[in-house]
């Protein structure tokens, strides 16, 4: 199951052009590593997720590689390849090992995560 985290409050956390499309960078947001990702599939979206993969147990979903699995954005994480869904967090190979995400949102140009 994934876990939405709550939003008390939102921050910027970079220019929305600073992200190239289609890819990833890791924030340090209030101590914890999120892995905010820019998706440009005919229109601009952001998405955020936690930053560990509890399947290789490091932090580095941030330099997975963006994608799709029928309709789900997805980032494949860099180690053991498995898929993470962007909107939901859910690990598609092995669910139990999903991630929580965090809002997300572009506002006057910059990427905003809710915290």
């Amino acid at each position: 199951m994934h876990r939405d985290i709550q939003t008390d409050h939102w921050i910027a956390v970079c220019q929305l052009d600073d992200i190239v499309p289609n890819t990833g960078v890791c924030a340090l947001l209030n101590g914890a590593q999120v892995a905010v990702f820019h998706v440009d599939d005919g229109g601009s979206r952001v998405f955020a997720i936690e930053n560990y993969d509890p399947n290789s147990e490091a932090s580095v979903l941030s330099r997975g590689l963006v994608g799709s699995i029928g309709e789900r954005i997805v980032v494949a994480s860099p180690i053991y390849k498995q898929h993470f869904d962007l909107q939901t967090g859910e690990c598609i190979e092995s669910p139990a090992h999903s991630v929580g995400t965090y809002p997300a949102r572009i506002a006057g140009g910059k990427v905003w995560v809710g915290l």
